[in-house]
């Protein structure tokens, strides 16, 4: 009796935690709204009353349309600001001042900038393994030194990596390895529930905690808002867990509120390391089913390459937290063994054929790099391309290198959920399908439920794995990370996942989706339009 009143208040409990964060973030968005609308309508009322003013509104409209058609962005971002403020010039163009200017997030890029050199003498790339990569697959080192070159994230050898096919599955092992931490403990995620499916790794991170070990929880304020509240980070913090809210909501305007934190991993003792597609929420382990059954993957690294989480990891951290940390005792644990012949057998345990590349986006930096991950994976593909991915919105750069490929003879394939979490999204989603039907691509719709995975796979060569959906979101405005594998034993894993997923899914049709209305087809243009702004 007693323990089943335990579980009834602490669901209270929860309910109300998201409760609170509910209207908290109903009262900022409000609060956001009002701000934006008060600008407009001040603008709005001295047009009207000082002719100079609304002449100047005019000459500026042009002036910055035309710097947004000069800017080296792509063109899905500038032609909405452009439509924007031509037809709303009023709310146009203090939004546009106010979020879609290059040098917004100016202090931002700075804070980053400064994190990142203090971070990138701690990567290195060993020539010999480059040099290695490029005799077993000249395409592949193509991407890999792509990646070294433009985000200074290295290739490693010495890596073991395991697959799971189910978010449920993965957990479990990210449990297990939790109760192992001896040094510590991090874990970086967009969305964190205080619910029964975090409960078990909540209560490790406790305990490490009370033994002394360096736990650190990080974690996305706009991700986790449903779930949890201020009490939540009191109560960790209280059990000696540090804790960090990234970029917390305000209802002050503010540009950087639109760029979240999108990563999910976590590293233990520097050793192990995990990369997922899957929060740490209750409908990601099947025990809410909103969506029917939730597909989602990740996978663990063993070895060197778990280096490299940790840097990530810190990227993130140093960036929000009041005081940075030195990392180099962080990343130097395994090589500091006690002796030689011990960090040999280290290295020798966690030999694996193939190259492991872990990698992550941000939008403070200009190049592109997720997005040319995936295009350099279709650039390079002879035989076959799959891509599995929450939300399809895509630029027009990626829906040529699709076509293109599938032209050549490639077969190209992507799946998308059969059934969706955000049906406005969904009918976004459905949208893109025409224009790559008719350039060859195959769709399919995974019917058992929600598909959440993000991943691809060429050739049986080339796979990747991680947060990075086929989304404006993902590519341009959210922190991700992922992990790129060459010729690894995992891809066959991947690649085995996908033809389960092709088994229970529905292929669209050549002829595309059902024949859609003209209200349709404008409010789809809409979403399209707005995609790039959201």
């Amino acid at each position: 009796m007693q323990e089943q009143f335990e579980r009834d208040k602490m669901r209270v409990e929860q309910k109300s935690a998201v409760k609170n964060s509910t209207i908290r973030f109903i009262v900022i968005a409000l609060l956001f709204l009002l701000q934006v609308m008060w600008i407009a309508l001040v603008i709005g009322v001295l047009a009207q009353r000082v002719p100079w003013i609304s002449t100047t509104i005019s000459i500026l409209t042009m002036i910055i349309g035309l710097g947004i058609y000069g800017r080296h962005i792509n063109a899905a971002f500038k032609m909405p600001w452009m439509i924007f403020i031509s037809v709303f010039p009023m709310f146009g163009l203090p939004l546009y001042m106010l979020m879609g200017r290059s040098n917004a997030t100016k202090r931002m890029r700075k804070i980053f900038q400064q994190v990142n050199d203090t971070l990138e003498p701690c990567y290195h790339q060993e020539e010999q393994v480059l040099q290695a990569l490029k005799q077993e697959n000249p395409f592949a080192y193509g991407n890999a030194r792509y990646v070294w070159r433009q985000g200074k994230y290295p290739v490693k050898q010495n890596t073991r990596t395991t697959f799971y096919p189910d978010g449920a599955e993965g957990f479990e092992v990210q449990v297990e390895a939790a109760r192992k931490a001896e040094k510590f403990l991090f874990l970086e995620y967009h969305a964190i529930e205080d619910g029964a499916g975090f409960a078990p790794l909540k209560e490790i991170l406790k305990e490490k905690a009370a033994k002394g070990v360096d736990v650190r929880l990080f974690y996305d304020d706009m991700g986790s808002i449903w779930f949890v509240n201020g009490e939540f980070k009191k109560e960790m913090e209280a059990a000696g867990v540090k804790c960090v809210v990234f970029n917390p909501i305000s209802p002050i305007v503010n540009v950087f509120m639109n760029n979240r934190d999108h990563r999910k991993i976590m590293v233990v003792d520097g050793k192990v390391g995990f990369v997922t597609g899957y929060n740490l929420a209750d409908e990601y382990f099947h025990l809410t089913m909103p969506y029917g059954f939730w597909k989602d993957t990740g996978m663990k690294l063993e070895g060197e390459a778990v280096k490299c989480l940790t840097l990530q990891f810190f990227e993130m951290w140093n960036a929000m937290a009041a005081k940075p940390d030195d990392v180099r005792p962080f990343i130097e644990m395994w090589d500091t063994s006690e002796t030689e012949n011990t960090l040999e057998e280290n290295v020798a345990s966690y030999r694996q054929d193939g190259f492991v590349q872990p990698y992550a986006e941000s939008p403070m930096r200009s190049e592109t790099l997720a997005e040319e991950v995936y295009m350099n994976m279709l650039r390079m593909a002879q035989d076959y391309v799959y891509f599995v991915t929450p939300y399809l919105v895509l630029t027009d750069e990626m829906v040529r290198e699709m076509t293109t490929a599938a032209k050549r003879g490639v077969d190209v394939r992507i799946i998308t959920p059969g059934i969706p979490d955000k049906k406005m999204v969904y009918k976004e989603t459905r949208s893109y399908y025409p224009p790559l039907l008719r350039g060859g691509v195959r769709i399919f719709e995974y019917r058992p439920g929600f598909s959440h995975a993000k991943m691809c796979v060429a050739d049986g060569k080339v796979a990747t794995l991680g947060t990075i959906n086929l989304d404006f979101r993902s590519l341009y405005l959210h922190f991700e990370n992922g992990v790129v594998l060459y010729g690894c034993p995992m891809i066959q894993d991947v690649k085995e996942d996908f033809d389960r997923m092709f088994e229970v899914s529905e292929e669209v049709p050549a002829g595309g989706v059902a024949q859609r209305g003209i209200p349709t087809r404008f409010g789809q243009l809409l979403l399209r339009l707005i995609a790039p702004l959201l």
